[in-house]
């Protein structure tokens, strides 16, 4: 990458380097130093007629001081280019458009440092699996999403649509038939506020595409997936980011609840990435949501205070990232 230490002295240097190898091959430096030597021999010698490439240079110091002037159009007034030498002119063109490169170039670099949404994008995490359980007495699809900075996404939406291969009335296929679904987050309405992980859910009601979905739909062989798209704008650069996961068949859980990961602790809230993807399991029933819409009675059947086992569905972190050190 392009520096403004690296770069632009050597490019001040070289050019400083070509006008002092100018100004000595036109024989301006003899000539300035024996005007310094002899001041009086201008008048006597007549050597008043002549006239430099690049008035006012006599050493490789003020060249590399023209050269410096000429690129970043300072112009002092002390030296300047005659019409005595057409090499000179050229070089001074050359030197105005590299140096207009640079400066283009150099501004690129920054820009596409600053606007690199992507690199904010992997800060934002989803769960490595997807689970379906009962919450308030209704089948729930569920997920979790975090942000690993401390720095906020502004306007944060979340969106997802479910793909799967459907079949209208008329006989139609639709290979890769793409249908939105309501999300339910503890905000309202599609908006989040990541001030910490949330589990984001979506209702399978009659209106939902996963009304049919049960436990033996959730293998590799099943047309189906989810994607989820979370959308925002980067707080310190104002630049909208988005980060996309999916998630398969069988990479749904069934009768599965992910683990509290959010303490309290003297005040204040700690947050504990080392069990963001973990899981418990739950009873929940083995059916469709239809069916259990239509037979309340399996409800009936389910215990009250389950005493499930932990399922570790550990999430590849960098221990840096980790706000609480707390062992899990």
């Amino acid at each position: 990458m392009l520096s403004r230490k690296g770069i632009i002295p050597e490019d001040w240097l070289l050019f400083g380097m070509v006008w002092w190898l100018i100004a000595f091959a036109h024989g301006d430096l003899d000539h300035s130093t024996r005007l310094q030597r002899s001041p009086g021999e201008g008048a006597a010698g007549g050597s008043d007629s002549f006239v430099p490439c690049v008035t006012s240079i006599h050493s490789f110091t003020s060249a590399f001081l023209f050269s410096i002037e000429v690129q970043v159009t300072i112009g002092f007034g002390g030296r300047m280019v005659t019409e005595e030498c057409p090499a000179a002119i050229l070089v001074l063109i050359v030197q105005n458009i590299v140096g207009l490169v640079i400066n283009a170039i150099m501004l690129g670099c920054i820009f596409m440092k600053t606007s690199q949404a992507h690199r904010r994008a992997e800060t934002l995490i989803f769960s490595k699996h997807a689970v379906i359980a009962l919450r308030e007495g209704k089948l729930c699809f569920m997920l979790r999403v975090g942000d690993l900075r401390k720095s906020m996404i502004i306007s944060a939406t979340i969106r997802m649509q479910v793909v799967k291969k459907t079949a209208s009335l008329e006989g139609e296929v639709v290979p890769l038939n793409q249908i939105d679904i309501q999300m339910e987050n503890p905000v309202g309405g599609n908006s989040i506020f990541l001030v910490s992980p949330l589990i984001i859910y979506h209702v399978i009601d009659k209106n939902s595409p996963l009304y049919d979905i049960s436990p033996l739909n959730l293998h590799h062989h099943e047309d189906l997936e989810i994607i989820v798209i979370l959308e925002g704008v980067v707080e310190t650069t104002g630049i909208t980011t988005q980060a996309r996961t999916s998630y398969l068949a069988d990479e749904i859980l069934w009768g599965q609840r992910f683990v509290p990961i959010v303490a309290e602790e003297d005040g204040r809230y700690s947050v504990d990435y080392s069990k963001f993807g973990n899981t418990v399991k739950v009873p929940t029933p083995s059916c469709t949501a239809r069916q259990l819409e239509e037979d309340k009675s399996i409800m009936d059947t389910m215990p009250l205070s389950p005493k499930g086992t932990i399922r570790k569905r550990s999430v590849k972190l960098k221990p840096k990232f980790t706000i609480s050190d707390e062992p899990s």
